[in-house]
């Protein structure tokens, strides 16, 4: 009886797991992610700018911020690689973020890693450019949650990004701004794939 039962929960499991397999057509699941990821084309290329940032001690970093964007996995993903350079150089700032986008739930998402840590946060397209917020921890009693919200615009070539930290009941604080120029296209992170031979 123990044996027919285990039998019957393989078989259950076997046909459960090839239903989803049959359901989920990976090609239209590409090309659903593909389209999606079009509402952020203007975000592709080399970029290059000014940013400053308010430290937490109040003192002011400027660094000269450059950017690379481009499609990756058949344009169904974005890749974003950050790199801020100080006034001798030398990269004091260096990030790397994955936008994707989720077809059952219809959102998207940006994977980042900066400064030793790594989160997956909510990415949003605007009609003209993206927003994207880090929690800083539990919802207050009002309900809202302490965050970082950055907005960004891209127009005429230029790419416009803000960040303000935001506490409930006060009123935002600005701390990062950077306007980067738009200088060329990139194949990365496309190109020089591994070749089969």
């Amino acid at each position: 009886m123990l044996c027919a039962r285990a039998a019957a929960l393989v078989l259950l499991f076997g046909c459960s797991l090839a239903l989803a397999q049959a359901q989920h057509d990976p090609a239209a699941a590409i090309a659903a992610q593909r389209e999606a990821m079009k509402a952020f084309a203007a975000m592709d290329g080399v970029w290059r700018g000014t940013a400053r940032t308010i430290l937490p001690s109040g003192q002011e970093s400027v660094v000269t911020q450059t950017e690379r964007i481009g499609p990756f996995l058949d344009g169904s993903v974005k890749v974003i690689e950050g790199r801020g350079y100080r006034a001798d150089g030398a990269v004091g700032f260096n990030a790397l973020g994955i936008v994707s986008y989720d077809v059952e739930r219809r959102t998207y998402a940006l994977r980042s890693y900066a400064l030793g840590h790594a989160g997956d946060f909510a990415f949003r397209p605007t009609p003209d450019g993206y927003e994207w917020e880090i929690p800083l921890g539990p919802p207050a009693a009002t309900g809202e949650a302490p965050k970082i919200r950055y907005v960004a615009t891209i127009r005429d070539a230029t790419l416009h990004e803000v960040g303000d930290r935001m506490i409930p009941g006060r009123e935002p604080v600005r701390f990062f701004e950077m306007t980067l120029k738009r200088s060329g296209d990139t194949a990365w992170p496309a190109a020089d794939a591994v070749p089969m031979k």
